[in-house]
């Protein structure tokens, strides 16, 4: 008898947690502030492999390793710099930096990216990152080939290797130190605020999401307000440098722009580049000089190419995809320079 009252009992307990369970899940209300991977979590998305839990510590460490380049560990030791050319905010901010998440667009970047007061750069932020679903998109296979791109395409933490090892030119990450910067990424991911939801579209969220038949649609309709990936399309030098980019007039205010948030982000005194640029007339002058020559000194063939890291000289200059700075930014780039070398 004892056991059946212990029995009818448990088989309360369970269906009035189920019961609260089911409550608890209908009272919950989406609002800004809601990670976006809760929301997807919540609709039954399937989470990504990097979706990982992680401490304050290891954030503490992930961030120091993306800012700085090297961290603590637990027995109070400085760990080894993960490249000593590059952090990994030489190339990426881990601000928004699209006015619009759904579109990689240079030129409503570069307003954006001046009012907060955060450099134009050649790599993706890191705001959002996990929230995307590939890395090394498109032609990235192009400079970095089809085995290396091949495991880091839709999979962020070979992307974070292939990060340290190719594009910083440092060393091999350990497993922990990846689980670290990954920690970090997830302190930036987007929330539902970021991607510029309405009132109406709130409403339409959590009116709907009480139906589980609709959660499918609903992650669709969520993934619409963002990208899933960052695009790269490689573009070639201009055939006559002389003539430049055919088709576009340059602006110098936004040159500019360019000059003071690009450029000098890595060339002035005390960047990570050893070709120093300033305001002074003779940067200009030295930069109009080489900018007609078939040299990576050239403008016209170091934005759209880069240069490569070589055997005694590890350093590098990153190429701009498109969706970083397109053609008529060149020439903008270039009035400016013209600009400033009388």
């Amino acid at each position: 008898m004892k056991y059946l009252l212990f029995f009818s009992f448990l088989a309360i307990f369970i269906l009035s947690a189920f019961q609260l369970n089911l409550e608890s899940q209908d009272d919950v209300i989406f609002d800004g502030s809601t990670n976006l991977s809760v929301a997807l979590n919540y609709l039954g998305a399937k989470k990504p492999f990097h979706e990982i839990e992680y401490t304050d510590e290891q954030v503490r460490q992930g961030e120091e390793l993306v800012k700085l380049g090297r961290t603590t560990k637990r027995n109070g030791k400085k760990t080894k710099y993960v490249s000593l050319h590059y952090n990994c905010t030489t190339c990426h901010n881990v601000e928004t930096e699209d006015p619009d998440l759904r579109i990689s667009d240079p030129e409503a970047r570069l307003p954006f990216v001046k009012e907060k007061g955060i450099p134009f750069l050649q790599g993706s932020t890191f705001k959002g990152i996990v929230n995307r679903e590939s890395w090394y998109n498109d032609d990235y296979v192009k400079k970095y080939g089809e085995e290396l791109v091949g495991k880091a395409h839709q999979n962020l933490k070979e992307s974070i290797q292939l990060c340290a090892t190719e594009c910083a030119q440092g060393r091999k990450m350990k497993y922990w130190e990846i689980d670290a910067v990954l920690a970090y990424f997830w302190t930036l991911e987007f929330n539902l605020n970021d991607l510029k939801l309405s009132d109406a579209d709130f409403e339409k969220l959590n009116n709907e999401k009480t139906d589980e038949s609709n959660h499918p649609e609903l992650v669709n309709w969520l993934k619409t307000f963002y990208a899933q990936k960052s695009p790269a399309t490689f573009y070639d030098a201009a055939p006559d440098k002389r003539k430049g980019y055919e088709g576009f007039t340059g602006n110098p205010e936004n040159g500019k722009d360019i000059y003071e948030l690009s450029c000098l982000h890595c060339h002035q005194d005390g960047g990570v580049s050893h070709y120093i640029l300033d305001d002074k007339s003779l940067s200009f002058k030295d930069l109009k000089r080489t900018m007609f020559k078939n040299s990576h000194f050239s403008l016209y063939q170091i934005i759209p190419y880069g240069t490569y890291a070589i055997p005694g000289h590890k350093p590098y200059m990153p190429h701009y995809p498109k969706e970083r700075m397109n053609m008529q930014q060149v020439e903008d780039l270039r009035s400016y320079i013209e600009k400033r070398a009388k």
